[in-house]
């Protein structure tokens, strides 16, 4: 449900007029249910736009991201021009805001060059709709997917989850590096898990600290033979590969990652005894069985049994026939007496 605020002025009296907007169609309803606020939020998801100029570089890059981000429904790509984005500049964050909450991303990446900043690449992140932090770096010695022979390797399979590798004293003491390890880390580690089976580590992303310069690198894990229980680990380069400069950096304020780190109260929602969820059998429960005792339990007689009855009346009819007295049944019929 959405709520639009009109405010008009009549009589030199200002009146405040609420309109409440509720959606016609049940997948409008499913939508603005999606994008209520929640206990536990659903996975973020990346936005992919370019400015007004961007070069090949930076059209591989991007399309490199969105395909590792895809593949599980987490990645919105524009290719047209956005002349409004700005994210930097004073006004220039008004248009990024309202794509972010057209499409629901928390994330984004934007692209653009120009001579003074060439291969220009802006990470960031969303709070409430609103610009929460970002980075800018510059991209050099880019290698794509298409030319390290990545494509399905790089693919993120269902399941796996990648490993990250952040080597140099400079990710904990500079705090430029510090932030961009924080963008990178949520961009890729996707949806936030309890358990992993060690088959589902495929992916590591290596992240080198050389001077002012990040080395990113990509690489698929591939479990050899070694003779004996543990395997043998050979990391293989599958893209995207490239070196990226750190320019110009803003965290988030005192006041907005305060807000943003609040603890949330607790699941009000009941919790159902003896009943649990698994994600691949589904609802699972369990009951309480007394003991059980099969002497006097009323089970269904054998077919066997109703031969022996029918048997033994066929002996008395024959033995009534013959005046000669049948033999003793073991059916608990009673006898007639005269």
């Amino acid at each position: 449900m959405e709520v639009l605020c009109c405010f008009g002025a009549e009589g030199g009296k200002e009146e405040a007029m609420l309109r409440i907007v509720k959606p016609k169609t049940k997948r409008a309803k499913r939508e603005l249910e999606k994008r209520a606020p929640k206990l536990e939020e659903n996975t973020k998801k990346l936005l992919l736009l370019h400015g007004t100029k961007v070069s090949s570089v930076l059209r591989g890059v991007l399309a490199d991201l969105f395909h590792l981000r895809k593949a599980e429904g987490r990645a919105i790509k524009y290719s047209k021009k956005n002349d409004g984005v700005r994210p930097f500049e004073g006004g220039g964050e008004t248009s990024l805001e309202f794509l972010s909450q057209k499409t629901d991303c928390s994330q984004f990446a934007f692209g653009s060059h120009s001579k003074k900043r060439p291969h220009n690449l802006v990470l960031g992140r969303m709070f409430d709709y609103h610009v929460y932090d970002m980075i800018e770096v510059g991209v050099e010695r880019y290698k794509s997917l298409e030319s390290l022979g990545g494509g399905k390797k790089a693919s993120p399979q269902p399941g796996s989850k990648p490993c990250f590798a952040f080597i140099g004293e400079a990710f904990e003491a500079r705090p430029e590096f510090r932030h961009l390890k924080e963008l990178l880390v949520d961009v890729f580690r996707g949806e936030v898990i309890e358990t992993l089976n060690l088959q589902g580590l495929d992916r590591v992303f290596l992240c080198t600290a050389a001077g002012d310069k990040v080395l990113f690198r990509h690489c698929a894990i591939r479990l050899k033979k070694s003779g004996s229980k543990v395997p043998r680990i050979e990391l293989v380069e599958v893209g995207p590969s490239m070196d990226m400069v750190i320019r110009r950096h803003r965290e988030p304020s005192d006041n907005l990652k305060k807000e943003a780190m609040r603890i949330m109260p607790k699941s009000t929602k009941k919790k159902v005894k003896n009943v649990s969820g698994d994600p691949l059998v589904g609802k699972v429960g369990r009951i309480y069985m007394p003991k059980q005792d099969v002497g006097e339990m009323a089970l269904a007689k054998m077919k066997g049994l109703k031969r022996e009855r029918r048997e033994a009346a066929a002996a008395r009819a024959v033995a009534a026939d013959s005046g000669t007295e049948a033999a003793p049944s073991n059916s608990p019929k009673k006898q007639r007496t005269e």
